[in-house]
């Protein structure tokens, strides 16, 4: 299986989606490769850090990065590993267009938020082109990401509603809410999912965090890998 995480624009959580689905497969004892294409490989360095790191060293996760017309690389990746994960630039690029030809599923983070509302008609009309053009069966889901973890700010309800309201026709809403938390960023510095990484001074795991990235896998991987 090959899965695109990809956007329209930036500071979506797309890289913290990608790494962390790519570190809960790992755990469940999948075979995963990452792919970074972006021109800010954050991918590519939390790999990288990952490799330098104790807790991570049962689950090594290999990290390639391409760059260009990247279809016939991405194929034959997807034929040496169960799943390969790629990170595409939060942008409208030849990579992201070159991987959603190949891809079996794209996702799209979007932040609750006008700015990112706008970007939804490109990414309809992004995906119609690429199911015309290339990939007729590829699917394609929105998934609200960087909400606020606050229950009295209801943007991420607002989202969901304007989404369906709005009725995209080739793009799905994840049920998933990926919400803003500081268990990510942590993670991620220390080049670790949050299913991975520990509070020094609690012990425990951010099971909230745990539990979105569980409920996003389910709802992109159960039927796919069964």
């Amino acid at each position: 299986m090959l899965l695109l995480v990809a956007g329209e624009k930036g500071g979506t959580g797309k890289s913290t989606i990608a790494v962390n689905l790519a570190a809960f497969m790992k755990q469940e004892g999948r075979d995963v490769l990452l792919v970074d294409t972006d021109t800010q490989p954050s991918a590519a360095m939390w790999a990288a850090t990952r490799g330098d790191s104790e807790l991570a060293i049962a689950h090594p996760i290999p990290c390639v990065q391409l760059k260009g017309k990247i279809s016939q690389d991405l194929y034959d990746l997807a034929g040496r590993y169960e799943i390969v994960v790629v990170d595409a630039g939060g942008r409208d690029s030849i990579e992201l267009r070159f991987a959603a030809a190949v891809a079996t599923e794209v996702v799209f983070p979007v932040r609750p938020g006008q700015f990112d509302s706008w970007t939804l008609g490109k990414l309809d009309k992004l995906v119609e082109e690429i199911r015309q053009i290339a990939n007729p069966a590829l699917k394609a889901k929105l998934v609200i990401s960087c909400a606020s973890p606050n229950m009295m700010i209801q943007e991420a309800q607002e989202m969901r509603e304007y989404i369906k309201n709005e009725g995209y026709e080739h793009l799905s809403l994840a049920e998933t809410v990926i919400h803003e938390r500081i268990s990510y960023r942590k993670a991620i510095r220390d080049g670790l999912g949050v299913v991975e990484w520990f509070d020094p001074k609690t012990k425990k795991r951010d099971q909230k965090a745990v539990e979105e990235i569980y409920a996003l896998y389910q709802e992109i991987f159960t039927k796919e890998l069964a």
